[in-house]
């Protein structure tokens, strides 16, 4: 598997200079700053390696770029790989956006590249091939504990919270108007997300809420946002399990074209959802996300920043800093900017926070678990 991230890594590093360099904005997946070096005698990957180890090949004036645009924070320099998502994903336009802004406000460089989600992201972390990594909140408790997706990968310990970001939607989507409830998917053709996403999960729960079994009363398929959506354009599908904050880039091409409908779920199968699953909480999906005839009301799970316990701290915090510091202007070039808070950032309970993260947080008057 490593070896396949290395790849992945240096086309998403060449694809996103490539993107600097003709001025885009927002949602490019790699930072500003890259620069040369190499490893300290730990292993760990300082200033301008990927997380799987490989070197950007750079002139000692890119060097020294990293620590000389620095504008606040603490004297990290270190070049971070961030796994986020599916190209077309809350995860990976969320995350460029912050990678970008770290790079702007700080010594710390980020790169943001697109993976197969949170329990893609998880298995990153734990082989060294990434440093920092979106998770939905359950997969990461999952991961913690050795449950669920990770009952036969096994426990994953050495990684820490860093902020909690913003709320990850249930979304059921279907061009099926006829289809107005969760029962209505018995017998249909229902995508339950990529392989290695947490998606599938919150597929099983929720269709269990409604004495749904995801193999016996459902016709599965295992795609991606992406996939999804052209599956439901094309007819192939009836309808599709996206859990991702909304609007997602997916779900709003489809609805340019298409009139799309999302089910909501009754109070009461939320409500037993919760009590068995307690990670989830009710959300309202607003009808202005997607041009829906009313508000969708569903469950959501939380948005989680995670990275290695080894990263040094003051990239840690360089991240926070980059963050918070800066949630105006990451409100003005993405939506989910309009959720960040720090309140919400230092709610985690499930898994400890990274010393660094703590830091930042315990300047604001915050205080949060730490290892």
């Amino acid at each position: 598997m490593q070896g396949h991230m290395a790849v992945a890594i240096s086309m998403a590093m060449a694809a996103g200079l490539a993107l600097t360099g003709c001025g885009s904005t927002g949602t490019t997946g790699v930072s500003a700053e890259t620069s040369a070096g190499g490893k300290n005698e730990a292993g760990r990957n300082t200033a301008g390696n990927t997380a799987g180890g490989q070197e950007e090949s750079q002139s000692g004036a890119g060097a020294a770029q990293v620590t000389d645009t620095k504008k606040g924070g603490k004297d990290g320099g270190t070049s971070l790989i961030f796994t986020t998502g599916g190209d077309q994903g809350t995860y990976y336009g969320f995350g460029g956006v912050l990678a970008g802004k770290i790079g702007e406000s700080t010594s710390t460089s980020v790169t943001a590249i697109t993976s197969g989600g949170s329990q893609a992201n998880i298995e990153a972390l734990d082989a060294h091939d990434a440093d920092l990594g979106f998770v939905q909140s359950d997969v990461m408790a999952y991961a913690y504990n050795g449950t669920n997706l990770f009952e036969e990968y096994g426990k994953v310990a050495d990684f820490s919270t860093v902020a909690a970001l913003y709320m990850e939607q249930v979304q059921i989507v279907t061009l099926d108007p006829s289809i107005q409830s969760v029962a209505d998917l018995e017998g249909k053709n229902v995508s339950v997300g990529a392989a290695g996403s947490g998606v599938y999960y919150n597929a099983v729960d929720v269709l269990g809420a409604y004495g749904l079994d995801i193999e016996k009363d459902i016709n599965p398929t295992y795609q991606s946002f992406g996939d999804s959506a052209e599956a439901l354009q094309d007819g192939k599908i009836d309808a599709a399990f996206v859990v991702a904050g909304a609007p997602t880039t997916a779900i709003t091409s489809l609805a340019a074209t298409k009139d799309v409908y999302l089910v909501s779920l009754d109070d009461e199968h939320m409500d037993q959802l919760i009590k068995e699953s307690p990670y989830y909480s009710k959300n309202t999906i607003p009808a202005s996300a997607y041009g829906t005839d009313e508000d969708i009301r569903t469950v959501a799970v939380g948005a989680v920043v995670v990275a290695r316990d080894d990263v040094p701290a003051e990239d840690i915090y360089n991240f926070c800093y980059g963050v918070f510091e800066n949630m105006d202007s990451i409100k003005a070039a993405h939506a989910k900017g309009a959720e960040l808070n720090l309140e919400f950032a230092t709610s985690v309970t499930a898994v400890p926070y990274h010393p660094g993260a703590a830091d930042y947080f315990a300047e604001k008057g915050m205080e949060v678990p730490v290892k």
